[in-house]
């Protein structure tokens, strides 16, 4: 007999709109940015934070469009699945890398993410990709489980390494540089 209490499953607000899962269009690359730069925080994710920037939006839609999905809701984008297909040297199968997904905090526990990346798989398929790849920080322990939980396995743990160059002699004599133009 299991004596171990159950979890407590918070009853989801219903949703006062539909949300319709779509291609992203070049008009919600602002909203897409900013709900982004929202949930990819220093604090939270700091080595994703890094890369999450206007640039790197606008990268991923431009180059692999059809693998931009975005959800809304009564006009507003609530969530978001950025992918892109990837071909590696010398091999002949083609990878769906799900690059980010992300879902408004009052929209989440809807099936949201669920329905981007089942969008995004289809898309993925027709496209001829063989595997699909997602990366996250191992802390970041809803998203394992969302992955985990839809299916994604083979897990490899990987290393960033930093190096702060601050002290570089070339980086001193830049502020250097900076501060004499700053005074004149």
């Amino acid at each position: 007999m299991n004596d171990r209490p159950k979890p407590v499953r918070r009853r989801r607000k219903p949703l006062e709109a539909p949300v319709e899962i779509r291609e992203m269009r070049l008009e919600d690359l602002s909203a897409v940015f900013l709900l982004g730069q929202k949930l990819f925080t220093a604090e939270d994710f700091p080595t994703l934070y890094r890369c999450w920037d206007d640039d790197e939006v606008m990268k991923i839609f431009s180059s692999d469009q059809e693998t931009c999905l975005v959800a809304e809701s009564a006009g507003k984008v609530v969530g978001f699945a950025l992918g892109s297909i990837m071909k590696k040297p010398r091999n002949a199968w083609l990878y769906g890398w799900l690059e980010w997904l992300a879902v408004d905090p009052a929209y989440k526990r809807h099936g949201i993410a669920t329905r981007l990346l089942n969008q995004l798989t289809t898309l993925f398929v027709k496209r001829d990709a063989r595997i699909i790849l997602v990366d996250t920080d191992e802390s970041n322990h809803k998203a394992l489980a969302f992955f985990r939980k839809i299916g994604f396995g083979h897990e490899i743990k990987h290393i960033y390494l930093s190096c702060n160059i601050d002290d570089h002699p070339l980086a001193i004599e830049r502020k250097e540089a900076l501060r004499e133009n700053e005074d004149d």
